[in-house]
């Protein structure tokens, strides 16, 4: 299984795709840690070339599970993905997370990546995710839909969760598909052939 997990920013996908990966034993790729460099230096505007290469590099392995947004990979990413995870989540949803995120990892001084913090002045850029996800919710939403509606996403398995309460139900169609039982307890076990 190759598994795209998509939304806006502070949606939940790095939480959501790593729980995925741990769920069925998939190579974990996070294009947020491939981009950041750092000094908050990000690949995709210095060096779009090296984060292009970097990425097909990761995806070459044989199942994965991706989160991120990023347009330079996205139609190859999606191209070579079995299932896409849809976080398409209501605005106020999206922006409690993103509100408590950020604090939480500035308060905590929480690393990302490369060493990367967030720092509370950090809110007042332009491109602060806060920002972010709010300016971008809408826009975001309507060209997921047309991205997913064009030639070539026909093959593609899509799990659009408009709740959070949607995430257990698409885990175990998850692991249904890949041939994973889930407990009650949300412990996993690789079926057996007898099974």
């Amino acid at each position: 299984m190759r598994i795209v997990v998509v939304g806006t920013s502070g949606a939940g996908k790095t939480t959501l795709a790593r729980r995925i990966a741990a769920l069925l034993e998939l190579r974990y790729i996070e294009l947020d840690a491939i981009n950041w460099q750092s000094g908050w230096r990000d690949l995709t505007r210095h060096d779009p070339e090296e984060f292009v290469r970097r990425v097909n590099e990761a995806m070459q392995a044989e199942a994965w599970v991706v989160d991120g947004n990023y347009g330079p990979v996205r139609d190859r990413i999606w191209q070579r993905a079995t299932h896409l995870v849809w976080l398409d989540y209501e605005r106020p949803v999206i922006m409690a997370r993103v509100i408590s995120r950020t604090l939480f990892r500035a308060v905590l001084r929480t690393e990302l990546w490369a060493g990367n913090r967030e720092r509370l002045w950090h809110l007042l850029r332009p491109s602060h995710p806060i920002r972010w996800a709010w300016n971008t919710w809408e826009r975001r939403r309507r060209e997921t839909a047309e991205r997913l509606a064009q030639r070539g996403c026909e093959d593609l398995v899509v799990l659009r969760l408009r709740r959070p309460s949607e995430v257990s139900r698409a885990l175990e169609l998850l692991a249904k598909a890949a041939g994973v039982k889930m407990g009650h307890d949300g412990a996993t076990r690789r079926r057996s052939r007898l099974e």
